[in-house]
């Protein structure tokens, strides 16, 4: 099956100057197949760099701010591999070693 990937912003920190500046994004980017969910969160740290063109804080959108952290992480392949990763651990289950009783200790 395909998956299908989204990213949600979940938290933005700011500075005050300039007005509501982002210097911080807190993300999620979780991945489905129809039938199985897995996720993976981020952070993404930002710049203030001299000339850039300031969006005020209330003006923001998420798709802008998911455009800026996919710009500046370029890891969205890591992001995608991590959760096909956990999405193959859910149709198929790792075996985990387990610890078994010693067969001589009765």
């Amino acid at each position: 099956m395909t998956t299908t990937y989204t990213t949600t912003v979940t938290n933005l920190y700011t500075i005050p100057n300039p007005a509501g500046y982002v210097v911080n994004a807190i993300f999620e980017v979780t991945g489905t197949d129809g039938t199985h969910t897995a996720s993976i969160q981020g952070n993404c740290q930002f710049t203030p760099t001299q000339g850039q063109t300031i969006i005020p804080y209330n003006q923001l959108t998420q798709a802008e701010v998911i455009g800026w952290i996919n710009e500046a992480t370029n890891n969205q392949a890591n992001y995608y591999a991590n959760i096909d990763g956990q999405i193959a651990s859910q149709i198929n289950p790792p075996v985990s070693p387990a610890n078994t009783p010693l067969p001589w200790a009765k």
